[in-house]
């Protein structure tokens, strides 16, 4: 009976995961830990940016000036400077990020009516949070010249900007998302990618070999508990990102377990294939690190946007799933997208699984060579 053989093999493998405590934690643990550790280390906010103050003006306008600075969230004013040498430690060390150098004609200047400048200084060896900064100065410095000079100028065009989705901007939002698909390419890749390598390794795989049962059963057999542990991974890391790190979900639960699952299916058919080419555990655990979490990291659209890449790197992410699950988790999480919005995605997911299911199953022959 097929179901019985498929059920033989699973059970099988169940009983050596539960007799090795290494792919036990690697199945539930290491999804957490990845999770806060990714979670709470990787952010694009930009606030308290450390600053430093050359006020040569003291006056009672610059440090109006400087306060405007010091209230917002965005900069934080931690240390004031007597002269352009002393600022030279702050930047070069890395201690500010910032540099206000207030002149002394600062003062006199606006109250005539006048053009004060006021030099601001930025470290652009992180280019990002430099050109972020740049931004909030000259938005403090033009509201404040506004209010000091009673003057507000009325723009042609009054935009009202709406942001849709994540209207608190809060990077987290959607890189919990996009870091659930990473989490669960990694830990299926590589925990699958041992189970048919093992067997050869331990010298098992010949009594597989001489049972009736068939390459089909037998790659489904092995999928069945590392599917299970992976939809409990799922739910659990679904659970922290919207209890621990307060991410909206939007979308439909079951909606998104669904394609979870295809996602699962695939995987997991990925690192069967893994197994049966590498045949030695090493081998088979190198080559599921490669070929699942860079890709996944890099060319999935997790952190980079696929758009700005090169030409031949925007081809290559087509190959890779991870790009379209990242598309799903966060047309759910954020959107709220239903099936058909994803159907696109999810078509080239479920192409995906059967495809590789059928590599596998095609690559694996019932013989010792």
């Amino acid at each position: 009976m097929k179901l019985l053989r498929i059920k033989a093999i699973a059970k099988k493998e169940l009983i050596q995961i539960r007799r090795d405590p290494l792919s036990l934690a690697m199945a539930f643990l290491m999804p957490v830990l990845l999770l806060f550790i990714y979670g709470y280390a990787i952010t694009f906010d930009i606030d308290k940016i450390s600053t430093v103050v050359f006020d040569r003006d003291n006056s009672s306008l610059s440090r109006e000036f400087v306060s405007q600075f010091h209230e917002s969230r965005y900069f934080r004013v931690h240390s004031y400077v007597d002269s352009y040498r002393e600022l030279d430690p702050y930047l070069d060390g890395g201690k500010a990020k910032v540099a206000i150098v207030i002149p002394e004609d600062f003062s006199k200047n606006i109250l005539r009516g006048l053009n004060a400048q006021v030099e601001v200084l930025i470290d652009g060896s992180d280019s990002n949070t430099a050109t972020i900064a740049q931004g909030y100065a000259l938005v403090i410095a033009e509201n404040f010249s506004q209010r000091t000079r009673g003057v507000r100028i009325t723009p042609l065009i009054d935009s009202k900007n709406r942001v849709w989705y994540n209207n608190e901007l809060k990077s987290r939002n959607f890189i919990i998302p996009g870091l659930i698909s990473i989490i669960m390419a990694v830990i299926i890749a590589l925990l699958i990618s041992l189970t048919i390598a093992r067997e050869w390794d331990r010298g098992t795989m010949e009594q597989l070999i001489s049972t009736p049962v068939k390459t089909s059963e037998l790659i489904l057999g092995k999928l069945i508990p590392y599917f299970l542990i992976g939809f409990i991974d799922t739910i659990v890391t679904v659970l922290m990102s919207t209890v621990v790190f307060h991410v909206p979900l939007r979308g439909s639960v079951t909606l998104l377990l669904f394609l979870s699952s295809i996602f699962l299916f695939g995987g997991l058919c990925f690192g069967i294939l893994i197994s049966i080419a590498g045949r030695t555990q090493l081998v088979a655990s190198q080559a599921a690190l490669i070929t699942s979490f860079l890709p996944a990291f890099l060319l999935s659209g997790f952190i980079f946007s696929i758009s700005n890449m090169p030409k031949p790197l925007q081809i290559i992410t087509y190959f890779i799933p991870a790009r379209y699950f990242v598309t799903i988790l966060k047309g759910i999480f954020l959107k709220g997208s239903n099936l058909k919005i994803l159907f696109m995605e999810a078509s080239l997911l479920t192409l995906f699984a059967v495809l590789v299911f059928i590599a596998a199953n095609r690559k694996f022959k019932k013989r010792i060579d």
